[in-house]
């Protein structure tokens, strides 16, 4: 058994490959007969909006997904983050950032040795006293990097297979004083208890970051499986300008959400096209080894 979870960010409608994801994710705990739990990350102020949470909720919920609990968000939190945060710099394993993000993309895009590409070379890691006074006097409100002392994670991924990553310094609190993702979702994976964690596969390159920051605060590490994305027609990920991509474009077109669900079984080869399932159904035909390890490419749009 092991808990697993779905953690979008409501900054728009779910897109059928955020659905797709959600869809292996619970199927990876409902088979396993495993606690699946809802988290809203909802950090960014700015961009998430509350009518997107309630659309995530309800289309989620129309497609057949239960959850369990209440669902949590990261907003609601931020005691738990800044708490890790405290325990790194008492460990002194932070430094402040004054980097502008211009700054830090020209540095990023500058070849470092060992260092992967476009990971932040350590511009600010060692300012001395003066120099961070200097740039503070100077109105730059600094960012909090990890000191990661360019160790190497590696691990096993139950879909990508064997990975390897080069870990960075990188950000745990943001200019604005906001808890960046890579910490909080550490934070609120182990808090929950989250034992395998079910997402795309274009955030496999964050893992070792998690990884690291998880074993610095001596909590769990979750397995993980990444799934490979849906792409659009063009062989782009897939996106608004790609037509009908969201459970409400599906419903206006005249398609229930079991119609959806039906295709989405089918881009697991959990089904037949034009074949009624329903989630009871796809969690007695899965098996966590056949998921695809190539991207779908979704062309009826």
């Amino acid at each position: 058994m092991a808990d697993g979870r779905f953690a979008p960010t409501p900054t728009a409608p779910l897109h059928l490959g955020n659905l797709r994801t959600a869809l292996v994710a619970w199927l990876f705990a409902r088979s396993a007969r495993s606690r699946f739990v809802v988290r809203v990350e909802d950090l960014d102020q700015i961009a998430c909006r509350p009518e997107f949470e309630r659309s995530h909720l309800d289309d989620l919920a129309a497609l057949g997904f239960d959850w369990d609990g209440e669902v949590v968000r990261q907003s609601e939190r931020t005691h738990l983050y800044d708490a890790a945060i405290a325990r790194l710099e008492t460990a002194g394993l932070v430094y402040p950032c004054y980097c502008t993000r211009r700054e830090v993309l020209d540095a990023a895009q500058a070849p470092h040795g060992h260092e992967p590409e476009g990971a932040y070379p350590g511009t600010c890691r060692n300012l001395t006293a003066d120099e961070r006074a200097e740039r503070a006097a100077a109105g730059r409100t600094p960012a909090l990097r990890l000191h990661a002392a360019g160790t190497t994670v590696r691990f096993v991924d139950r879909l990508v297979g064997a990975y390897e990553g080069t870990v960075d310094d990188f950000v745990i609190r943001r200019r604005d004083g906001a808890p960046a993702y890579n910490l909080a979702v550490v934070v609120d994976d182990a808090d929950q208890g989250i034992e395998e964690v079910v997402r795309g596969d274009d955030l496999v390159p964050t893992t070792p970051r998690q990884i690291h920051l998880a074993r610095l605060l001596d909590l769990p590490v979750p397995s993980y499986a990444h799934v490979a994305l849906v792409l659009g027609p063009d062989g782009e990920r897939l996106a608004k300008r790609h037509g009908a991509v969201t459970l409400a474009d599906h419903r206006a077109q005249g398609e229930s959400p079991a119609q959806v669900l039906s295709l989405l079984a089918v881009s697991l080869g959990l089904a037949q096209p034009g074949e009624p399932v329903d989630t009871s159904i796809l969690v007695d035909r899965f098996d966590p080894a056949t998921v695809p390890r190539d991207p779908w490419v979704l062309v009826a749009v």
